[in-house]
């Protein structure tokens, strides 16, 4: 008889009030703890939550991404650890709140993209998209490497391309 594994939890954490800890962090401006104000529906608000360990600590760090609730565009992307002896205390460690950001973990590290805008665009539709890599190293976050862009294809799955709105045919 073969057992198939199951998959473990890479880290175990302690979920958070992301919302509560946002408000709460000195480091987080103004406008963000505004939108955060009321839930956009229900009492759902427009945050999303990763736990990883980024900065080697004993307890995943808390990544959490702040976004409009109109069109779910980030305004913030911050990085939590957890302070040592403080059971629920965290300090902010990283804090990114130009438009468009959006932070998330690749191999270990802090990777954070920005949606670029040509003239024109639309919020759903940006040109494309700048990504930046951060290891943390002597207690701070560090680019590593280089950043990279990626352009957008402009075509849609039907083979054509949007509107440019000049209302000419080719």
């Amino acid at each position: 008889m073969h057992l198939t594994p199951s998959p473990s939890p890479t880290a175990r954490y302690k979920k958070v009030d992301a919302v509560k800890l946002l408000k709460d962090a000195p480091k987080v401006g103004s406008d963000v703890k505004k939108s955060l104000a009321k839930p956009c529906a229900g009492d759902e608000y427009p945050v999303e939550v990763t736990y990883a360990t980024l900065t080697g600590g004993t307890s995943p760090d808390v990544i959490v991404n702040v976004m409009t609730c109109a069109d779910s565009v980030g305004m913030g992307a911050y990085v939590f650890h957890k302070r040592d002896g403080a059971p629920d205390g965290y300090d902010t460690v990283y804090t990114n709140e130009q438009p468009s950001v959006y932070a998330g973990v690749n191999k270990g590290d802090l990777e954070i993209s920005k949606q670029t805008y040509a003239a024109g665009d639309k919020v759903c539709c940006p040109s494309g998209e700048d990504v930046m890599t951060y290891h943390w190293r002597n207690g701070r976050f560090s680019e590593r490497g280089r950043p990279y862009h990626t352009d957008y294809s402009k075509t849609t799955a039907d083979g054509a391309t949007p509107d440019d709105g000049t209302g000419t045919e080719g």
